[in-house]
């Protein structure tokens, strides 16, 4: 064999190498997913957000052709699974639908998280929304939002505020609401969405921030009061309750947004995957329906879209923390 005929054969013998090296990346990204999926919810079992971890996540395993887990790992406002996903392999394989208070409002109110959602975590997209309702026990003597800003302007001790933990937005909905009314207000934080309804319920707080999602089942049942939403209009849900700014206080207008990550690395051809079929899930019709009528605005963002409105809310939320002076640690 002649030098030059050797050195061909070598060349060609380091291509076929390199594509053989090569070959299991491109197979990965076009197989992708290949195997089940888990989406972690930060959550408990029959809570909001695990109505939107369910329905939604049923629908895209079929679209994505492979079983789709829920794991629910409540706990401290979803940050406990925020963490468990920005540690996770960052193979597409590990989902997560956080809400705004473990992305855009903890980095501002704990200074000792234990991840990082702007270094770890890659917004796929926005899936859905829901605004907040100002709720009452039924034996409160407050039947509007005038009424209870008179009677908590009056009292001499702070207004007691449910919360479904710190550094949610209900909590620093209160936070707002109080400012803008001019009265003082003492957030009581329960640890479990059924403890505070039942606080709610029972009278052991004058008042609380809840999801349309929540409210509406307990409103309906008459289990508590609802007295205005933070919505620019009013819910279909509610068509009753009137917005905060028919009700004079036109600066509540918070909502919680639920987006879909996955941790930062994740190829950028599985993130367009999953972007492409979450927004095909939530915009089918029986999920779109199943979503409304639990109290949610059915969105489906593109994954440029969703990373803007997480910049955007963080810088929000750091303003509004920052007013309070609050410090979870």
């Amino acid at each position: 064999m002649t030098f030059r005929s050797s050195r061909r054969h070598c060349l060609l013998g380091g291509l076929g190498l390199a594509a053989a090296a090569i070959a299991p990346s491109a197979a990965f990204a076009q197989a992708f997913p290949s195997r089940p999926l888990r989406l972690a919810v930060g959550f408990a079992p029959g809570t909001g957000p695990d109505v939107v971890a369910r329905t939604l996540g049923q629908r895209l395993g079929d679209l994505l052709q492979q079983p789709l887990v829920i794991e629910n790992r409540a706990g401290a406002g979803g940050q406990i699974a925020a963490q468990f996903v920005a540690k996770s392999p960052p193979d597409g394989y590990t989902l997560l639908i956080a809400d705004v208070s473990a992305i855009s409002i903890a980095p501002a109110a704990f200074s000792r998280l234990g991840y990082d959602p702007v270094k770890e975590l890659v917004a796929v997209s926005e899936v859905v929304r829901t605004d907040f309702i100002l709720v009452v026990p039924n034996q409160s003597p407050a039947r509007t939002v005038a009424e209870f800003a008179k009677l908590a302007a009056a009292s001499r001790e702070k207004t007691n505020f449910g919360t479904f933990g710190a550094g949610t937005p209900g909590h620093f909905g209160a936070e707002m609401f109080a400012e803008q009314a001019g009265f003082k207000v003492e957030p009581v934080h329960y640890r479990a969405t059924g403890d505070a309804v039942s606080a709610i319920i029972a009278g052991d707080v004058q008042g609380a921030f809840v999801s349309t999602a929540l409210a509406t089942a307990q409103v309906k049942g008459g289990k508590m009061r609802a007295l205005a939403t933070t919505a620019p209009q009013r819910s279909p849900l509610l068509p009753e309750v009137p917005t905060f700014a028919e009700s004079g206080f036109p600066k509540a207008d918070f909502s919680a947004w639920f987006v879909l990550f996955v941790p930062a690395g994740t190829p950028p051809g599985v993130i367009a995957t999953l972007n492409e079929q979450a927004i095909a899930a939530v915009r089918t019709p029986d999920v779109r329906r199943r979503l409304e009528e639990a109290g949610f605005s059915v969105l489906g963002t593109s994954q440029a879209e969703a990373a803007r409105m997480v910049v955007d809310e963080t810088a929000k939320w750091k303003k509004v923390v920052a007013a309070t002076g609050f410090k979870g640690d």
